[in-house]
């Protein structure tokens, strides 16, 4: 397993038959990066990878967001909305999260099974 630094690259999907969805993706890797996260924010151009973590909350967030929870394969191991002001549990199994805006996972194809791909720029 890579140990990725913060910064940019792209996330890849593929699965469900369907071609390979390439997308932009933050990382977010450090202890300040993670803490920071998406809050403040009124809107998210692609995603962002948070890493190490298996949990999140929406604590003055702005937007609604979608969730998933990675293994440490980069294996979806579930997804989650939430609405500002939440508090997810953590998923033992989850080494990584990756945070875009409601709606837009289901139309990459990012669901429960599927595995992703980092690829750092």
């Amino acid at each position: 397993m890579a140990r990725w630094r913060d910064g940019r690259g792209r996330l890849v999907v593929r699965g469900g038959g369907s071609a390979a969805v390439a997308l932009p993706l933050e990382l977010a890797t450090s202890y300040r990066a993670r803490t920071k996260g998406l809050l403040g924010r009124d809107s998210v151009d692609g995603a962002m990878l948070l890493s190490p973590a298996n949990g999140v909350h929406t604590f003055r967030m702005r937007i609604p967001i979608d969730v998933a929870y990675l293994d440490r394969d980069l294996t979806v191991i579930a997804v989650r909305t939430m609405r500002p002001g939440r508090l997810g549990l953590p998923r033992l199994r989850s080494r990584h999260v990756l945070e875009a805006e409601a709606g837009v996972m289901a139309g990459w194809g990012v669901r429960v099974g599927v595995r992703v791909a980092v690829e750092v720029e």
